[in-house]
């Protein structure tokens, strides 16, 4: 068997971390990816991190308030829950 990591990287409008992490835990369990712990970081004088550490490897989300945009990154070693998640986001950015 080969080894292999799916990447899902992407750029959105919402930068609240409260938003954030609420949104991102909920894709990520209906995607069927196993969270095993959350770690997050506030920077001075503005700006959040967000790392999901996943059984199957991690995602995290990085904001940019000055520019009013986050950086999303998923790294997968599930193939089907790494479509399911992408088809999650596709719902996200569709809803206004």
């Amino acid at each position: 068997m080969k080894a292999w990591i799916d990447e899902y990287s992407d750029w959105i409008e919402e930068v609240d971390p409260s938003s954030l992490k609420k949104t991102f835990e909920d894709i990520l369990i209906k995607a069927g990816f196993g969270i095993i712990s959350f770690t997050e970081h506030y920077f001075e004088p503005q700006g959040y991190t967000g790392l999901w550490l996943i059984s199957e490897s991690h995602f995290a989300v990085h904001t940019f308030p000055e520019e009013d945009k986050t950086y999303i990154q998923l790294s997968s070693c599930n193939r089907e829950m790494y479509y399911r998640f992408i088809e999650l986001m596709k719902v996200y950015k569709q809803t206004p």
